[in-house]
Formats: structure tokens, sequence, C-alpha cells
């Protein structure tokens, strides 16, 4: 598609639901919130799971979305094989800036179906974060909201505590 023009090379899309999504372009906010998440995960969870940073996870063969940040199932190859799948996604975290709407209807229905754990979505003009848990047909059935202030923590890993305000940026 970039050959004919309709996409540019360095064009951020994901494939949801089969149809081709341009993403806007990542700001400062939206950069330094991800940075912040980047910089406080791996040093907890070294050689327990993989951080993965706005790279791809094959939900079906119609979905195959680039969320900000991925807690993944350790494994010894990194994914080198393909994309990680549901299975191996236990926190899946988009950082949300000028997409909320799209992140919370669209992706957030999409995770849902394939059974992703744990959602987390980081929203600046919240200023918080919105966990979803106990995926059920399409929908979460537990939403939990944390802003500055309070802490939250993956359910796969309860002992790495986070405070909120650390991660999302001013």
């Amino acid at each position: 598609m970039a050959n004919i023009g309709i996409l540019h090379e360095n064009d951020r899309i994901e494939l949801l639901d089969g149809d081709l999504i341009v993403m806007p372009p990542i700001g400062d906010w939206h950069a330094a919130s991800v940075d912040r998440f980047t910089n406080m995960l791996p040093p907890r969870l070294q050689g327990r799971a993989i951080v993965r940073v706005q790279n791809p996870t094959r939900l079906n063969d119609n979905s195959e979305p680039q969320p900000d940040i991925m807690l993944l199932r350790w494994r010894d190859d990194f994914y080198g094989a393909g994309h990680p799948g549901p299975a191996d996604v236990l926190l899946l975290i988009d950082v949300s800036d000028t997409s909320v709407d799209y992140d919370r209807n669209d992706k957030l229905s999409e995770y849902a179906r394939a059974g992703i754990p744990e959602v987390w979505i980081a929203t600046r003009q919240d200023r918080r974060i919105e966990a979803y848990t106990e995926p059920v047909e399409g929908e979460y059935s537990n939403v939990r909201y944390a802003a500055p202030g309070e802490s939250i923590a993956p359910q796969a890993f309860p002992e790495v505590v986070l405070e909120v305000g650390s991660l999302i940026a001013d």
C-alpha cells in the first residue's frame, strides 16, 4: 500500500477487526507516559515476564493491534518465532491521549473477545488508570479507576505495586 501511495512508510497502523486503522502520531505526553511505565516495570519483573513496548499481538486472523505496553509470559526466545497471542498476554496497557474513545471502545472490546485477562488504559484527559479485568463475552465485567496518590498492581504480579502519579506524565 505504501508503494501506491495509500499509506506512507512511517504511518502508524494497526489491524483491528479486519480494518486498517491509521493511528495518530505519538505526542510528547504519550511518549513520556510510555517511558515512565517502561522505566518502572522491567527491573521488577526481570526473568519473570517480558515487557514489550509498542509491538503487535495477534488476537486472531483479523486483529493485530500494537498496544503501548504488554507484560508477556516469559519465553526464552522473546517471541522471536511469532507475535504473542492472547494466552501469552498477562497485562496490556494503552496510553491514551488523542485516541481515548478508540481505546475504550473498539480496542477494549477486541481485547475482551480475545480473553486478555487485564487491560489498563492510562488517560490524559482523566489523569488516571482504568484497570479492566474479567473478560466475559466481549466485555470486561470489572473496572477499577486509580488516580495519582493511589497505587495499582498487575493481577499477575500483585507484589509489583506502582504509584499512579509516577506513571502518568504531567
